[in-house]
């Protein structure tokens, strides 16, 4: 009963609407600031490293590993096999779309989350819940926002999480699941309880080395398969367009599970990256939103497309029907969607590497995604408590829900860990684009007064009352440290 009634709340989600909002939004905004995840990389990467730090926020840096954190998750792994197993290898062709679509609302959200930010005990906070209060006015859609977020992260999000590394251990290590269970709480436990600064730390540390690493190993993998790569290519394409005899009929499903699970694993238009780019310490909003808008190439572009041609060049997958049992193609009999076709398309060239290493690399990718799913959750708890008496006993019982969940997690089935949240992104996922769509006159706004600035060869400083943008209070603050006390925030030259 419980999973029938969660498969068809995905249906609704997940329907052909969600997939034109998704899109259409991002063309929308690609087209009216004139493709600014193209044109604007080199800025991307320079506002990776620069930005300033201060005691009420973090780095560029930090804020984009945080958020990347967020997005290198099992849906690298674990999402982009099961998007081949069900939609063909033409869905990582149109992973490859809305990433590079979807960049140009990551831009959009971590600006507005930047530019209607707020303090709240000495820490910056902001994303959706904020931008749609302060932005638009609509306390009760911020609200129902915040709530929904808060119940995805700290209850349908982790699952899935914890439930992929608990198989890839057992797997590969041969860990039982309630180890792995107990060992992953207790640790995502030890560093969420030590603040934003801690939670900043240890994703700047661990993202950009487990993304290398696992980047390099499909890099090598690939090109040991050199000669399978223009076939492999080739499938992709007419896969994706349905001129591929064997997928002639799937069009449709490669679409759909392309754009599922490349929002699913980039997080575009779900707002939870806006999040940890409010936590940042910059001189404009649209800084750290071009900084958050690369986060999704490495993502999606590097990360999830290392993990479809290591599957696809290895031949180590299988497609099903619409009917999810009917096999149009078997090329790995007996293999399991999920971690089990990266893992032997591994052991393909590295024989029994493959489990060992996926675990590894299951395990890195999945606990700092539980930990911005933990900072996710504790900034919608504050907006919802804004200050008020117990606030914190709130944040700390929701952690160790969170905490719960991760145990829990581990014993559920892939079927339905993978339903469940995707029921707590769709759900926040449509009201963020909504928002977005009502708001994209103050985006342009804000993203044309940067341009400006840029081309007047100023290093661009945000003042949103000469833009007439009521609600980014904190914003009048941050000026008046900048004027005063410029070594405690150096806001991002």
């Amino acid at each position: 009963m419980f999973e029938t009634a969660v498969t068809w709340l995905v249906g609704v989600l997940w329907s052909t609407p969600m997939l034109f909002l998704v899109l259409g939004v991002g063309i929308w905004f690609t087209i009216r600031l004139g493709v600014p995840q193209l044109r604007r990389i080199p800025e991307m990467l320079r506002y990776l490293v620069g930005g300033g730090d201060s005691t009420r926020g973090v780095s560029s840096f930090q804020a984009f590993a945080m958020a990347l954190g967020g997005r290198v998750g099992v849906g690298n792994i674990a999402g982009v096999a099961t998007a081949i197993n069900a939609g063909g290898p033409g869905a990582l062709f149109w992973m490859w779309i809305t990433a590079t679509i979807g960049a140009a609302i990551a831009v959009v959200e971590s600006s507005l989350a930047q530019a209607y930010k707020e303090e709240i005990n000495g820490e910056y906070r902001g994303g959706p819940a904020y931008y749609i209060e302060r932005g638009l006015g609509w306390r009760w859609l911020a609200v129902a926002y915040a709530i929904a977020a808060s119940l995805a992260f700290a209850v349908t999000g982790p699952s899935i999480q914890s439930f992929n590394i608990a198989t890839s251990a057992q797997a590969g290590l041969g860990i039982d699941p309630v180890v792995s269970g107990v060992v992953v709480a207790a640790l995502f436990c030890a560093v969420i309880f030590g603040g934003l600064k801690r939670i900043g730390t240890v994703c700047g540390l661990v993202v950009p080395f487990m993304a290398a690493a696992y980047i390099l190993i499909g890099l090598v993998i690939v090109a040991l398969n050199a000669p399978a790569i223009p076939g492999m290519i080739t499938h992709i394409f007419a896969a994706a367009f349905g001129a591929d005899a064997a997928f002639g009929g799937m069009l449709g499903a490669a679409i759909m599970w392309g754009v599922r699970r490349a929002v699913y694993s980039s997080e575009v238009g779900i707002g939870s990256g806006a999040q940890a780019s409010a936590a940042a310490e910059v001189s404009h909003p649209v800084k750290q939103g071009l900084a958050q808008g690369f986060s999704v190439y490495v993502d999606t572009l590097f990360v999830c497309t290392m993990t479809g041609l290591m599957i696809l060049v290895t031949d180590s997958y299988n497609v099903v029907g619409a009917d999810g049992v009917t096999l149009i193609a078997e090329y790995a009999p007996g293999l399991e969607a999920g971690p089990a076709y990266t893992q032997a398309a591994i052991d393909a060239v590295f024989p029994g590497f493959g489990s060992v290493f996926i675990a590894i690399a299951m395990f890195f990718f999945a606990f700092t995604t539980l930990l911005s799913f933990g900072f996710y959750a504790d900034t919608n708890i504050a907006y919802l408590m804004r200050g008020r008496r117990g606030e914190r006993a709130v944040v700390t019982v929701v952690q160790l829900v969170l905490a719960g969940s991760i145990v829990l997690g581990a014993f559920r089935s892939s079927e339905l860990a993978w339903a469940i949240a995707d029921v707590g992104v769709g759900l926040f996922a449509w009201i963020n684009l909504i928002a977005l769509v009502l708001l994209s006159p103050k985006a342009i706004t804000i993203y044309a007064d940067y341009e400006r600035q840029r081309r007047a060869g100023l290093d661009p400083v945000f003042d949103p009352d000469a833009l007439g943008l009521r609600g980014a209070l904190v914003w009048r603050e941050v000026a008046a440290r900048r004027t005063t006390a410029p070594t405690d925030a150096d806001p991002g030259r």
